[in-house]
């Protein structure tokens, strides 16, 4: 049965469901609110950090309804950003997350990123970072 009575709505919550409980497991966290804002807070700091074009194409992999999160408060004027530091990428979460190990959460979002987006976006992904990002990557 429908929750939402449309079977696109009911997909894409489904789907980031899915994607929000494997992050909980690989985070060994029980806490699904926490999970999301781990998710979002990393799928932020990784958006800022990409051209336009690639923010794009990772964008059109997620389902819908993360897709709207990633999105969320994005201003492309200035971007990317021109921090290089792995340090300046994990403060930036830890603001969002506000709680827990910022390079944690950023491992799990990336390995989880990593089973879920194809792998020629993925490198393209990490092709764009400068490579202290990219060690943060499975």
């Amino acid at each position: 049965m429908s929750q939402t009575g449309l079977e696109t709505f009911d997909t894409t919550v489904q789907k980031t469901n899915h994607f929000i409980n494997e992050l909980m497991a690989e985070l060994g966290w029980q806490d699904k609110h926490k999970a999301y804002l781990a998710l979002k807070a990393t799928l932020h700091a990784l958006r800022d950090r990409l051209t336009v074009e690639e923010v794009a194409q990772l964008g059109a992999q997620l389902p819908m309804l993360s897709r709207g999160f990633y999105y969320e408060g994005w201003r492309p004027a200035g971007k990317p950003l021109k921090e290089r530091h792995k340090a300046e990428f994990l403060a930036h979460i830890d603001h969002e997350l506000r709680r827990g190990d910022p390079e944690l959460v950023a491992r799990a979002v990336f390995t989880v990123l990593a089973r879920r987006v194809s792998a020629g976006e993925i490198a393209d992904v990490k092709q764009t970072l400068p490579s202290e990002l990219r060690e943060l990557w499975p």
